[in-house]
């Protein structure tokens, strides 16, 4: 055991907590963390066949490269836990329940098919596979895409989607004073993605961009082709303890603050997905997304008044992390620190805000479809008990909504929030915005 590993498991012991950005720290972690120089651990074990470590491309510890992220990011947690981004152990057809709670969702709701009684009683079976970005992680269980060969609305092989699709494990792109980011220059000493992160200082150094994200000519080494990046790394900020269970509408460990770019970024793979001037009326609209995709008034009135179904009576700024909206800050020190007082307390929307992807998408994984943040293959998102208390569904309906999930897997689909946030019989969450459209 390293001397470092000894430290952590002693201060974890101890109830010592660490930042969860201190591997990475903005950048390229140590480079052992992920690479075995000469197929050793420590210089005396064989990592080769060991149950963490197996042999793969690139010296990496891992069988591929995704597998050599959830080395980390895996866990058979119980409970939301820091930096973990997949539950191990769920399997499909079972109680076996995702538990991190993290902003971009648990890649474990994608090994949760599961079957029960559509709308018309027939027996329906609802592939987990349908549930978000499909990572290869052979040691872990994660395999390509079984109906999409590409990325949809664009041309990214799905045979080739691995972490370091969209992150860059090297950490090279970089934010400095200015809000230029570039993949040299000032050297990058602290994270930029969260509330707590030091700013970049002018001509002595740079912070990591939001998350590792990739921007402008990124393209993993082992992707051959031509898929680089042509949009850069988006503004936003998290909190610094993002994994937890939700007791809010607003949220308070999902609740990021997006400031500009990042739809613009998810075009660098799903372009046509964009391509609309997204005028009224439109045969075959998309969705609005994007820094040019502002709120109406009627909109950011509705998004504001919004409490449940039939209830319309909000004040403040009535903000929600399952339906975030773009606040629109650039990368400079002012527009961060207009976004950390943002994300510290929500304002209600304006014109001046704007949809993105994430408004009604999870980047990683969700419980539904598409990776949506709430469940839309249904008008109703909750039922209610015998005594008109908001309910997840259970036997109410027959397990016609929410895809035959018990209600502890329902309410870890809303990042830990209690039907009773939602209402009886609250239909979907694009009310949010659309109740009175």
């Amino acid at each position: 055991m390293t001397r470092a590993i000894r430290a952590f498991v002693g201060a974890t012991v101890l109830g010592i907590t660490f930042n969860a950005f201190a591997f990475h720290s903005g950048g390229v972690a140590e480079c052992e963390g992920c690479h075995s120089m000469h197929n050793s651990l420590e210089g005396s074990a064989n990592v080769t066949g060991m149950a963490q470590y197996a042999s793969g491309p690139y010296l990496l510890k891992a069988s591929d490269q995704s597998g050599a992220c959830l080395n980390c990011h895996n866990s058979p947690d119980t409970a939301p836990s820091g930096y973990h981004i997949s539950t191990a152990g769920v399997a499909a057809l079972d109680s076996t329940t995702p538990v991190e709670m993290t902003p971009g969702g648990d890649f474990a709701w994608l090994k949760k098919t599961m079957t029960s009684p559509g709308r018309y009683k027939d027996i329906i079976t609802w592939e987990g596979d349908r549930h978000g970005h499909n990572i290869i992680a052979a040691d872990y269980g994660y395999s390509a895409d079984k109906a999409q060969a590409k990325a949809p609305g664009g041309s990214y092989p799905a045979s080739n989607l691995a972490c370091s699709s969209c992150h860059d494990p090297h950490g090279r792109f970089r934010r400095f004073a200015d809000g230029s980011i570039a993949s040299t220059g000032l050297p990058i000493f602290a994270s930029g993605s969260y509330t707590s992160s030091a700013a970049p200082i002018a001509s002595v150094s740079a912070v990591g961009v939001y998350r590792l994200l990739a921007g402008i000519g990124y393209q993993p080494k082992s992707l051959t082709g031509s898929y680089a990046f042509v949009n850069p790394s988006p503004a936003a900020v998290a909190p610094s303890s993002y994994n937890g269970v939700n007791t809010t509408i607003q949220g308070s460990f999902d609740q990021v603050a997006y400031g500009s770019g990042m739809s613009e970024w998810c075009a660098n793979c799903h372009t046509a997905m964009h391509l609309d001037t997204y005028t009224s009326g439109t045969k075959g609209l998309v969705h609005p997304a994007g820094n040019g995709a502002k709120l109406t008034a009627p909109i950011a009135a509705n998004y504001a008044a919004y409490v449940s179904s039939g209830i319309m009576t909000g004040t403040g700024a009535g903000y929600s992390a399952l339906a975030p909206f773009e606040f629109g800050s650039d990368q400079t020190l002012a527009g961060y620190t207009n976004l950390k007082a943002f994300q510290a307390a929500p304002t209600a929307p304006t014109t001046a805000q704007n949809v993105l992807c994430l408004s009604c998408h999870r980047a990683h994984a969700s419980a539904f479809d598409s990776m949506t943040r709430f469940y839309t293959g249904n008008e109703f998102m909750t039922a209610a008990d015998a005594s008109n208390a908001a309910i997840y569904d259970s036997s109410v309906t027959d397990y016609r909504i929410n895809r035959a999930y018990n209600t502890v897997q329902q309410q870890n689909a809303y990042n830990g929030r209690p039907a009773t946030l939602f209402g009886p019989w609250a239909r979907n969450y694009c009310n949010k915005c659309h109740a009175k459209d």
